[in-house]
């Protein structure tokens, strides 16, 4: 009797043992197997839509920042429109774009509307001529004088015997608000000028007028036309960020107060290495 209880007990604690062991190495699998559960640790999915209004020389960066962004992203959808930097600090300012794109610095009394401005590029203002044009440089000074009205023939500047065609930008663009408050100490342009509603309009009709001056983007030159070079310094990225090349502006981006949620999101992508090697490639000059 009183060895069949000694078995008994013996293998109760032979049982429990087992029962210690089996918890143990179960335990022990659980560390090396447990996987997260969906979404654990990871970034919500994006989704919804954005709207950037504004500058016509940012838009085709933005088009293409966008492109890419919603390739990786496949629950935002992004519409991009141009109408001029004041345009798109507006619609900012009133809710109509959650971005409004600039190619000038944002001004004090737009700041004071709550504004949150972020530079992403820099950009060069190249003035330009017909290739036909001998001519390969002016002054600043030279320049201003041409656009106020006081210089009217190219023979004045070195040029041909002929009459200059004045192309400028129509009032609120970001280019020629730059241009204006750096070349022309913001005086008047001459009210003969042809005036152009974008930087595409304006190499087209310097590129059809032997005899016409306009200016334009740095990152829009093309062979249609010829940058002339400024105060002896060429219109180049080196001399841009030298600061030896004087025409220049930022590209900015603008919120209403700070930027959140998907256009933060979107700004964080433009301001990473791979949006402002996407910017370099398009022509502009990363900030990093």
């Amino acid at each position: 009797m009183g060895s069949e209880k000694i078995r008994r007990i013996t293998s109760f604690l032979i049982l429990g043992l087992l029962l210690v062991g089996t918890g143990i190495v179960t335990g022990c699998g659980s560390k090396t197997t447990e996987t997260p559960t969906p979404g654990q640790n990871t970034p919500a999915a994006l989704s919804g839509s954005l709207t950037i209004a504004g500058s016509t020389s940012v838009q085709p960066f933005s088009e293409v920042l966008a492109e890419e962004f919603m390739a990786k992203n496949k629950g935002v959808q992004i519409n991009v429109q141009g109408g001029g930097s004041s345009v798109g600090i507006e619609a900012a300012v009133t809710g109509a774009a959650q971005i409004g794109a600039s190619s000038r610095a944002v001004k004090a009394e737009e700041t004071a509307k709550g504004l949150t401005a972020t530079t992403i590029a820099l950009d060069g203002i190249a003035v330009v001529v017909n290739p036909a044009n001998t001519l390969t440089g002016l002054t600043t000074e030279q320049v201003m004088n041409i656009y106020l009205g006081n210089i009217k023939n190219w023979n004045e500047v070195g040029g041909p015997d002929a009459v200059i065609t004045v192309v400028t930008r129509e009032e609120g663009s970001g280019t020629r608000d730059a241009f204006s408050e750096i070349v022309l100490a913001k005086k008047d342009i001459i009210k003969t000028a042809i005036v152009q509603n974008s930087t595409g309009a304006v190499r087209t009709t310097v590129a059809g007028d032997k005899n016409a001056i306009g200016y334009v983007s740095l990152s829009s030159l093309n062979q249609e036309v010829k940058a002339l070079d400024i105060n002896g310094a060429a219109a180049n990225e080196a001399n841009v960020k030298a600061g030896t090349y004087k025409i220049q502006r930022p590209f900015i981006y603008v919120t209403k107060g700070a930027p959140s949620g998907l256009a933060q999101a979107f700004i964080d992508y433009v301001l990473s290495p791979e949006g402002q090697q996407l910017i370099v490639e398009e022509g502009a000059f990363s900030i990093k």
